[in-house]
């Protein structure tokens, strides 16, 4: 429903190349997954497929405290 042109914006703490960032987002994800085995830090590279599929592209990045990321995603078609 997000027009052309138009902003998705995620935030939170994300994995890279299969990697956590911090020793604090790894105990982080854990905590969520002993919670609900469906939850926890999302792969960043997964996002960004899964965002494609739906024509946003990753436009900007930001790093935040804490280990977390500002992702960008525009609309193309």
């Amino acid at each position: 429903m997000l027009p052309l042109n138009g902003k998705f914006i995620v935030y939170g703490p994300f994995n890279e190349n299969g990697s956590y960032s911090s020793a604090s987002n790894r105990q982080f994800d854990h905590s969520l997954r002993q919670r609900d085995a469906n939850s926890g830090i999302r792969h960043l590279e997964d996002v960004i497929d899964l965002a494609n599929t739906h024509h946003l592209m990753l436009s900007k990045r930001y790093e935040m405290p804490s280990n977390n990321q500002i992702l960008v995603f525009e609309k193309l078609y």
